[in-house]
């Protein structure tokens, strides 16, 4: 399927921020001028049905330039060399996704064209739901005929759905899929994503994976990435050691992770809402540190002593986040502290403490 590199000169607006029309397209590639065309090569293993759209199926893609190498830009394949690199390792990547997202009701649309502006005019909306409630089983029925249909649709598309929940913010829930391996990982969390936002607006509804809209009384929303390795030949955890926390794999993997948390950033949190949900409230952790089992680190230790289901969850993600990216830069970053063997610190058993103790030195 031809598809324009014009795309990938957009922002998400769809506002153009590049001359698309001159010989390199602003791309510095010669293929990718003159906003002509790349191919989308689908993968078919990733096709499938719809079952909110009539006759309608669904399949991921890989970007080809006109000479048959990839596009340099395609995010996909930045997780498929990563996955790649692990392989080589006799290693395989497993990922558990935790995403949350706000849905409101819309009350007017503002869809005059005086209100059609680049970017367009933000719909009317009011919660779904009161809050603040956490957790509650008479919230979590309140929203129970927005989540069933939801429920219904990622169960359809073949995701594996673990639990949706009510989440602390008025309209907030949390979806958490099991763990699935590689880029299919990645993959999932497009389909997830689309399949929120195309039932929502179905039943009249906006869902929403900003982390840290401008509305009043909003909470923070955030993606939590469990992720772990595989030995690929003995399908066994390689986080997981009798006797100890965690094994050394691990133990160098947390030390990668935090060695170059600052640049991966970038990849986690590419939003300006991202970062004003990191400085929101403990939550949402702003400390390069590990921990036991404490949520308030950015990184936290799952299980331990031999546990097979020992994991990391980084807390710091946001939902609109690449998944590509994200995990690639996990990988990435892991692999280097695999490599050079570093060594992450003890764990720290209140992550905010140090700060508290430095503002008390203030």
């Amino acid at each position: 399927m031809a598809f324009t590199t014009g795309l990938l000169a957009m922002d998400s607006a769809n506002s153009i921020f590049q001359d698309v029309f001159s010989a390199d397209g602003g791309f510095g590639r010669e293929e990718m001028g003159g906003a002509g065309d790349m191919l989308a090569v689908p993968d078919l293993a990733t096709f499938r049905v719809l079952p909110w759209a009539h006759k309608s199926g669904w399949v991921l893609s890989d970007f080809y330039l006109k000479l048959g190498e990839r596009c340099p830009l395609d995010a996909r394949q930045v997780m498929q060399a990563a996955c790649s690199r692990l392989a080589a390792e006799g290693l395989t990547y497993v990922a558990g996704l935790e995403v949350e997202c706000h849905i409101f009701k819309v009350i007017d649309p503002n869809n005059s064209l005086a209100e059609r502006t680049q970017p367009a005019m933000p719909p009317n909306i009011e919660a779904v739901r009161h809050g603040y409630q956490y957790m509650s089983e008479n919230t979590l029925d309140e929203l129970e005929p927005v989540i069933t249909p939801i429920r219904h649709a990622l169960i359809g598309t073949g995701l594996p759905l673990r639990i949706i929940d009510a989440e602390w913010g008025p309209g907030q829930v949390e979806i958490s899929l099991d763990p699935m391996e590689n880029v299919a990982a990645a993959d999932a969390m497009i389909v997830l994503r689309g399949a929120v936002k195309q039932v929502c607006r179905r039943m009249g509804l906006l869902a929403s994976f900003m982390a840290k809209p401008a509305l009043p009384n909003v909470y923070s929303c955030g993606w939590h990435l469990h992720q772990s390795l595989f030995h690929t030949a003995t399908r066994t955890n390689a986080f997981a050691e009798p006797g100890a926390l965690i094994s050394q794999i691990g133990l160098h993997f947390v030390g990668g992770l935090l060695e170059h948390a600052r640049a991966a950033t970038a990849f986690s949190n590419p939003t300006i809402t991202g970062y004003k949900r990191l400085n929101a409230n403990p939550l949402a952790p702003n400390r390069v540190v590990w921990s036991i089992d404490n949520k308030g680190a950015m990184c936290r230790l799952v299980g331990g002593m031999g546990d097979p289901v020992t994991h990391l969850e980084n807390r710091s993600g946001e939902p609109a986040a690449n998944p590509y990216l994200y995990m690639g830069s996990q990988i990435v970053a892991g692999l280097d502290g695999i490599a050079n063997r570093m060594d992450p610190g003890e764990p720290l058993p209140d992550p905010y403490a140090q700060l508290a103790a430095w503002r008390s030195v203030r």
